[in-house]
């Protein structure tokens, strides 16, 4: 039976009516948001935050269209409307085992009735970062 949202879910409800509320004041900025994305990035500790700079880094890199924005107070970058299109849950936010990067449905993965839309991700390595970063470019097609 469950009892509703756990406190971690709670505290990214409330962070996320936060960024609503600022995002409304400067607008699609990303000058604004990627002060944020950055400022997000450096409360994480340890793999969380070797793994959010990696992708910060990647994605920045190979989609600069792409605009940093934070997302539940998570590190993530949204196309030019304003829409989350790419983000990175770290394993601390919600006490998970792995953190996940995640791609929203503007992302162009599709490949036949069904298709991942969310990696698991251990620690960040040259791999890791081939990996993402194929994943961008494809998602962006």
């Amino acid at each position: 039976m469950s009892e509703g949202l756990s406190k971690e879910e709670r505290d990214a409800v409330k962070q996320r009516a936060k960024e609503l509320r600022e995002q409304e004041k400067v607008g699609k900025s990303r000058a604004a948001g990627e002060k944020a994305v950055l400022e997000a990035i450096a409360k994480l500790e340890g793999e969380d935050n070797a793994l959010a700079e990696g992708f910060y880094r990647a994605v920045s890199q190979v989609a600069p269209e792409l605009v940093p924005k934070t997302y539940y107070g998570m590190p993530g970058f949204a196309n030019s409307e304003g829409k989350m299109f790419v983000f990175m849950q770290p394993a601390g936010k919600f006490k998970t085992r792995y953190s996940t990067i995640g791609f929203e449905d503007r992302a162009a993965l599709d490949d036949g009735d069904m298709w991942p839309t969310a990696f698991a991700v251990l620690k960040w390595t040259p791999e890791v970062e081939k990996r993402v970063t194929e994943l961008v470019r494809a998602a962006l097609s």
